[in-house]
């Protein structure tokens, strides 16, 4: 990887990026802790944004794992899945670093084109579009999608016929996802055919194939099945005498833990396996929550509590209609620790916290070890940023979408 100070300096003249205050972090002064109470300190003291809640983004998290990406996995382009975290200066600091992006609606492809990033560096990987977004994406220039289904050719020879496509594959086993994507997108085996007719019948270009096993994957072997039926579909366009397919999209379903390791391995071996001989082959990927999900720490306020013998209640002002319906919608597993503690006291209490609205839905912890603490006290949540912020509303008068985020930048030196 290239030194630190200059990443810093592609990453903090980023569109996004560029005129917005980053702090360093480094290990021997100011920490993510330290920083995080600066904010708190800062706001109070102006009087503006009072306890509210706010992210922190560490972009050097960011240029981490983008470096860890291009290391372990060299052949394959990442296309960052938007949908995951829109922020502006999550997206611009990958655009610096040289990934491309997964769009999958009109407002999308307008926010990465707003950050002056081309667009052949767009894919619009929804395999079902509004007829309104085609016409957009046709008028921009973005010109690679996915699709699966007849009904979708059809759209597209009427209002984008120029556009290269990737069929969309159902991959063998999605199960082991926290978020599987089989029961809605993906051509089954014996539709793969007949589509790739209809495309030849319509004149539109198909030029490579596409497959999802699944957000947050866990059973990886999934990826082993879905590369063997992706090169099927290669050699049946083949047999069609269709022109070769030269793309390969293995989507997403990556995790920045252990699991991408052993993700890398058996993804290098089935590509090995099933692609070692198709010339001129084009690989890309869709990750999302590898890139979003460590690089964000939300911290929200205590703003109500109530004891009930050993067990302390709390409420937060944020919760599941916010940034912890990734709760629900992704099967996330949340955790807090207190900022800071207004207790001396050692003991740590069974405690239930609860987001601000009026839904008794909107429970976010129970039975977590928590220290006794006060109304206007702080917990912090590492890990929120994939599909947190960006899939949150604003029930109950809490807007999700106003939550500030502030920029830093980690250096182990």
């Amino acid at each position: 990887m290239a030194s630190s100070p200059k990443i810093f300096q592609v990453i903090s003249g980023a569109p996004g990026v560029r005129g917005s205050r980053v702090t360093i972090l480094t290990k021997d002064s100011l920490n993510l802790i330290d920083f995080m109470e600066s904010i708190i300190f800062k706001t109070q003291k102006v009087g503006e944004n009072e306890h509210e809640p706010f992210y922190v983004l560490d972009l050097g998290v960011v240029a981490s794992l983008y470096d860890k990406w291009i290391q372990s996995l060299p052949m394959v382009h990442p296309f960052y899945a938007v949908k995951c975290n829109p922020e502006p200066a999550l997206l611009g600091a990958l655009a610096a670093l040289g990934s491309n992006f997964d769009c999958a609606s009109r407002a999308e492809i307008e926010a990465v084109l707003a950050l002056g990033v081309s667009s052949d560096r767009i894919i619009y990987a929804n395999p079902c579009k509004a007829v309104s977004h085609i016409k957009y994406a046709a008028s921009v220039g973005v010109n690679l999608t996915t699709f699966d289904s007849r009904e979708e050719l059809d759209k597209i020879r009427k209002w984008h016929p120029k556009c290269a496509l990737l069929i969309r594959v159902k991959g063998p086993d999605d199960s082991g996802a926290r978020s599987p994507l089989g029961a809605k997108y993906g051509a089954l085996e014996d539709e793969v055919e007949p589509l790739l007719q209809a495309s030849q019948a319509a004149q539109l270009n198909v030029t490579g194939v596409s497959f999802h096993i699944g957000s947050g994957a866990m059973k990886l072997h999934a990826y082993r099945g879905a590369i063997a039926a992706a090169k099927e579909v290669f050699d049946t366009a083949a047999r069609l005498g269709m022109p070769k397919l030269r793309v390969l999209n293995i989507g997403g379903g990556f995790t920045a833990d252990p699991y991408f390791d052993e993700a890398v391995s058996v993804v290098k071996s089935s590509l090995q396996t099933h692609f070692a001989i198709v010339p001129g082959l084009s690989i890309m990927s869709e990750p999302g929550r590898f890139f979003a999900e460590s690089a964000f720490t939300l911290a929200a306020n205590i703003i109500g509590k109530r004891v009930r013998g050993d067990l302390r209640e709390y409420w937060i002002n944020d919760g599941i209609y916010g940034s912890m319906n990734c709760i629900v919608n992704d099967n996330a597993t949340v955790t807090c620790m207190p900022l800071t503690s207004s207790s001396k006291v050692s003991k740590n209490y069974s405690s239930t916290v609860f987001g601000p609205t009026c839904d008794a839905f909107d429970t976010i912890l129970k039975g977590h070890q928590l220290p006794e603490l006060r109304v206007s006290d702080w917990l912090v949540f590492p890990k929120m940023g994939a599909y947190a912020a960006s899939t949150g509303s604003r029930f109950n008068g809490f807007d999700t979408g106003a939550i500030s985020t502030y920029l830093a930048y980690s250096n182990p030196s």
